[in-house]
C-alpha cells in the first residue's frame, strides 16, 4: 500500500454519510481505589474518586465514525429517565445528530456501569430492558428511516444490534429492501437474537464467539481450516457479500467469496477490550464505502480495534493515531 493511497482513503472518509441504526446505551463509570476488604462480605470496598459517563453501543459506533471524520445519523430508543437525559445531553455535548433518537416511556435507558480500580474492571453493572420494541414504535422507526434516507445520501447503514430489543427482524429485513432500492450498502454487527436475518447485508462482522454461537458451531478460534469451510457455507447461504469475523488476540479473518484471509492482531499493550468491536465495525464501515480492497479495510480494522484497546473505557478511535500507524504498518 501506498502512502498517497492511504492519505487519500482517510480524506475520503469526511465525503461519507452513515445512518446507523442500533442499540445505543450509556457507559457509566466508577473510578476508585480499593485498599480493604469488606466486612460484610469476601469483596473489595471501592472508594470513589471519580464518575463518569460516556455514550456507548451504537452512541460508540457513531462517536468513531465521527472521528474518522464522517458525519454519523443515529436512529435508536432511549427511556424517559434520568440515563436517558444523561444520553440526550451526551449526544449534544458531542455534536450527534439527534432527531433519529425515539423515547419510549414503557422502557429504560441501557445502561452498563463499570467499577474499575487501579486500572482493573472489578464489576459491571447492567440496567435494560431486552424485549423486542413494539410493533407501533417499529413502524415509526422505519417511517423516520425512510425519511433519512429520502432527505440524505446515505452512503452506508450500520445495524449495530446489542440484543437490547431496539432491532426486529421486520426492521432489519425493510431497511436492507429500503437500501437496496437506493443502492446504499448495508452493514451488520450482530448479536444472537437476529443473527440469521441479515440476508443479503454487503459486510456481516461477528466477533468468534457470535459466530460460533449464532450458527451452533463447535470449533475452535485457531482451526482457520475448518473456519473458512463454514464461512463460505454461511456466507452462500445469506447471500452475504463479505464475512468479516473478529479473532480478538487472533486478529481478524474474512471471505468475500474470491479470497479468504486471515490477519493476526498487531501485538499492543491491552488496557480494555471494551467498544473495540465498534471501532472495528465504523472503520471497516468507512472502507467499504470508500470502496478499497477487502485486505486492506480488514488490515485498518483490525489496526483501530488493537489502538482502542489501549485506552482504559470505552473511547473512540483518533484518526491521527490511526493514519499514523497505518502510514508506519501498512505501507509497502
Amino acid at each position: 500500500m501506498k502512502r498517497d493511497y492511504i492519505e487519500q482513503v482517510f480524506n475520503k472518509f469526511s465525503e461519507l454519510n452513515v445512518l446507523i441504526i442500533g442499540d445505543a446505551m450509556v457507559d457509566s463509570y466508577l473510578w476508585g481505589k480499593t485498599d480493604r476488604i469488606s466486612p460484610e462480605a469476601p469483596v473489595p470496598i471501592v472508594t470513589v474518586t471519580k464518575q463518569e459517563n460516556r455514550l456507548g453501543g451504537a452512541g460508540n459506533v457513531s462517536l468513531n465514525i465521527q472521528a474518522l471524520g464522517a458525519n454519523p445519523i443515529l436512529v435508536s430508543v432511549i427511556g424517559d429517565d434520568e440515563k436517558g437525559r444523561v444520553f440526550t445531553q451526551l449526544m449534544k455535548e458531542n455534536n450527534l445528530f439527534s432527531e433519529g433518537i425515539f423515547v419510549d416511556t414503557t422502557r429504560m435507558t441501557t445502561v452498563k456501569t463499570r467499577i474499575v480500580s487501579a486500572g482493573q474492571q472489578l464489576c459491571r453493572i447492567d440496567e435494560e430492558i431486552s424485549t423486542l420494541i413494539d410493533p407501533e414504535l417499529e413502524s415509526k422507526v422505519f417511517d423516520r428511516i425512510n425519511e433519512i434516507v429520502s432527505e440524505k445520501h446515505i452512503d452506508v447503514i450500520i445495524f449495530v444490534d446489542y440484543d437490547k430489543g431496539f432491532i426486529t427482524s421486520g426492521l432489519i429485513k425493510n431497511s436492507i429492501e429500503l437500501a437496496k432500492s437506493k443502492n446504499i450498502l448495508t452493514v451488520a454487527d450482530p448479536k444472537s437474537r437476529n443473527f440469521n436475518c441479515y440476508q443479503k447485508v454487503d459486510l456481516f462482522k461477528p466477533n468468534f464467539k457470535e459466530f460460533k454461537d449464532g450458527l451452533k458451531l463447535q470449533i475452535e478460534k485457531s482451526d482457520l481450516d475448518e473456519l473458512k469451510v463454514v464461512s463460505e457455507t454461511f456466507k452462500a447461504k445469506n447471500q452475504i457479500g463479505l464475512l468479516f469475523i473478529t479473532l480478538s488476540e487472533q486478529g481478524v479473518f474474512f471471505t468475500n467469496g474470491v479470497d479468504q484471509k486471515h490477519y493476526p492482531a498487531e501485538v499492543r499493550d491491552i488496557a480494555d477490550v471494551s467498544g473495540a468491536g465498534d471501532t472495528v465495525i465504523a472503520t471497516a464501515s468507512l472502507c467499504l464505502a470508500t470502496g478499497v480492497s477487502h485486505s486492506f479495510m480488514a488490515q485498518l480494522a483490525n489496526l483501530a480495534g488493537g489502538l482502542v484497546c489501549e485506552k482504559s473505557g470505552v473511547a473512540p478511535i483518533n484518526k491521527e493515531h490511526l493514519k499514523k500507524e497505518a502510514l508506519k504498518i501498512l505501507v509497502d
